[in-house]
């Protein structure tokens, strides 16, 4: 586990920022940004006040700690440069808004890292705009289901990472619906390992799990999701525009595992992006995981040195509370 981080600085920025960017103008302010967990994100100021961003994969940057993930298990770290230009590259093609890739470096020439840098959205985050200016919210709430129809209008021929999936490979498991079984069933016996009220009703997590499993239809249709799509996830274009970003989880599978998420993260503007024909024996399954995920995951994240634990204590027990009240609404 990294003990000792040290946030980058214009010093070790700047000849990233000078390959990037061009040598006439000089990096003069750099600020590491707040919510970054898998990756260093950095805004970074040249001296005409134009800017730019700067991703950065590192261990010194990822607070999970995690071993080298394997790209053909769907669910595994979606981290790294590899998976962020094959994300970057499905969504230009499918005309999905995301800040435009200005460089990339995956020789560690400028940096003892892979790097990119992007263009710097300067709208805000839509989660910012949803809460500044709510008498806007619908109509940047029809923009955003707009962008979500186009993303969910693409399919792939199998489930996996758009990484793996677009070079013809495939993943592990034989369906989405097994994979999101398995990772809940993980998922329960971390949260119990955490949490003695996880603990107590380990057993009845588990039954549900696999009581929902065993009503999930077969399917072979996989669309393509951003994996993790909450307003923060969204930034806003001068003209109010959306764009998505950490998209390095996109990925071919269940659209009901996007909405899932959707529905938890966008709360009462979530109506605006409700779609038809969703399958509601994986809605309850996927709604179920991604609760004890919620749990597992942001306790596990606070045994290493992430700097503000309280948020992901708030969040796991959130969703430890939301997933015993789906127990007792089962029984």
């Amino acid at each position: 586990m990294t003990t000792t981080r040290r946030p980058l600085t214009v010093t070790d920025l700047a000849p990233l920022a000078r390959a990037a960017l061009g040598r006439s103008r000089a990096l003069t302010g750099v600020e590491r940004l707040r919510g970054c967990t898998k990756k260093g994100v950095y805004r970074l100021t040249l001296d005409d006040d134009s800017t730019a961003v700067a991703y950065v994969w590192s261990a010194d940057e990822d607070y999970w700690d995690q071993p080298d993930p394997d790209p053909r298990d769907v669910f595994s770290h979606g981290t790294g440069l590899g998976l962020f230009t094959a994300a970057h590259d499905r969504l230009t093609a499918a005309g999905v808004r995301t800040p435009r890739l200005r460089y990339a470096d995956s020789t560690h020439t400028h940096l003892p890292a892979d790097a990119a840098v992007v263009e710097d959205l300067t709208g805000g985050s839509l989660e910012d705009a949803l809460t500044r200016d709510p008498e806007h919210a619908p109509q940047a709430m029809e923009r955003m289901a707009e962008l979500l129809a186009t993303l969910h209008g693409h399919t792939g021929p199998r489930f996996g990472k758009v990484a793996v999936v677009d070079k013809g490979g495939s993943s592990y498991g034989d369906s989405c619906e097994q994979r999101v079984t398995e990772g809940a069933l993980r998922a329960v016996a971390e949260a119990a390992a955490r949490d003695p009220r996880a603990a107590a009703a380990r057993r009845e997590l588990e039954a549900e799990i696999h009581a929902l499993a065993a009503g999930v239809r077969p399917r072979d249709s996989h669309t393509l999701v951003h994996g993790e799509l909450g307003a923060d996830h969204v930034l806003l274009t001068p003209d109010g525009h959306p764009a998505l970003i950490d998209i390095e989880g996109l990925m071919y599978f269940d659209v009901e595992h996007e909405h899932v998420f959707l529905r938890l993260r966008f709360g009462p503007h979530y109506d605006a992006l409700r779609a038809p024909g969703l399958d509601e024996a994986r809605l309850r399954l996927y709604r179920l995981a991604m609760h004890i995920g919620l749990v597992s995951g942001p306790l596990t994240l606070i045994e290493g040195d992430f700097p503000h634990p309280e948020r992901m204590r708030e969040i796991a027990e959130h969703n430890l509370h939301r997933a015993l009240s789906l127990l007792k609404s089962a029984s």
